[in-house]
């Protein structure tokens, strides 16, 4: 019988795979919603730190989004 893998594995798996994530890259790639939460639930856990990112939208407005990462320490 399959195990199924939950968002918050999918999440992790991710940040570990890439490097970071963020909210858009957790809804295009993942099909997370409310990736914010998953973030919660993961920094009990693990050290997560967060930058707030700056670009432009489409319509050439200045946006900005949160980008996550794990923080390791050796």
């Amino acid at each position: 019988m399959k195990t199924k893998i939950t968002m918050k594995d999918r999440i992790l798996k991710y940040i570990q795979d890439f490097g970071s994530i963020t909210t858009k890259q957790a809804m295009n790639d993942l099909g997370c919603c409310d990736l914010q939460h998953y973030i919660m639930v993961l920094r009990e856990e693990y050290l997560i730190l967060d930058e707030w990112v700056y670009a432009k939208n489409r319509y050439d407005e200045k946006v900005r989004f949160k980008k996550y990462w794990i923080e390791y320490k050796y």
